[in-house]
């Protein structure tokens, strides 16, 4: 069995190190905070303060990546919240650590953000164009890790993520005058994350990139008014102009490379 280290030990961290625990693999994890750390030693996973800013990694970084055989990176970039940091600069230092660590496999977990909103029907075979910092940064990070020649590295391009207490209609709820109703959602389960992770562990898939969405694309009207009255939320409403800009992200590798099948259903 691997020792397996999960960088960022959160939503879809903490649940992945526990089933990786369950499957007989020895787990580290990283939190950013000495409160986090001290809440996740319940969960029996060898935890780690690791703290990424743009010019120095803060705390234990250097056990905290000691005899790993293969990394998970689940760090959130942050840039939805105009923190004004640079995702970028801070994943270098993080490759550096991995490098001078002598990490041999890793899995960069990215996001289908990298693809512009009017790039229509995509896959891992369409060069992504961003338009915004968000995308660009997260594809200049990409193209750091898989430039990287003392690890083989793996990119995962999760879509929308929903599950557990997480689902993006409690944002939606209510309101008013939204536009591009008609457009596909990409989204996908945390329960399909894990999964994707484990095939791609469990099948020594590296050097690939894959777009990790959910195979049915109802539209964000359909969609999230459905999700709202499951909920028993007021459904959110969209207006009546047609736009006809939109991005659907599909996938090949998904099938082809990890024979992997979506157990979550829209």
């Amino acid at each position: 069995m691997s020792t397996i280290a999960i960088a960022g030990l959160g939503w879809l961290g903490l649940p992945l190190a526990v089933q990786l625990q369950e499957l007989g693999h020895t787990v580290k994890g990283s939190v950013t905070s000495k409160e986090k750390k001290a809440q996740l030693a319940s969960y029996g996973v060898d935890v780690y303060q690791v703290e990424i800013a743009e010019d120095e990694i803060r705390g234990e970084i250097t056990n905290f990546l000691a005899n790993v055989d293969i990394l998970v990176v689940l760090i959130p970039p942050g840039l939805r919240r105009n923190t004004g940091h640079n995702h970028a600069l801070r994943m270098a230092q993080l490759l550096d650590a991995i490098q001078n660590a002598l990490v041999k496999k890793v899995i960069l977990i990215s996001s289908t953000g990298v693809y512009d909103d009017s790039q229509g029907v995509v896959t891992e075979a369409d060069v992504p164009k961003p338009q915004d910092v968000k995308g660009n940064q997260l594809l200049e990070v990409e193209q750091l890790f898989f430039k990287s020649s003392t690890s083989d590295n793996t990119v995962i391009r999760f879509g929308g993520l929903y599950g557990g207490s997480r689902n993006p209609v409690k944002y939606l709820s209510g309101r008013t005058d939204l536009t591009n109703g008609d457009a596909p959602v990409n989204m996908i389960h945390r329960q399909d994350c894990i999964g994707i992770i484990l095939a791609v562990i469990y099948k020594n898939a590296y050097g690939h990139i894959f777009n990790a969405v959910n195979p049915e694309h109802p539209s964000k009207k359909e969609y999230y008014t459905t999700q709202a009255e499951q909920l028993g939320l007021e459904p959110p409403h969209y207006n009546s102009e047609e736009e006809h800009v939109y991005k659907q992200v599909d996938s090949i590798n998904i099938k082809s490379v990890l024979g992997y099948s979506f157990q979550k259903n829209l």
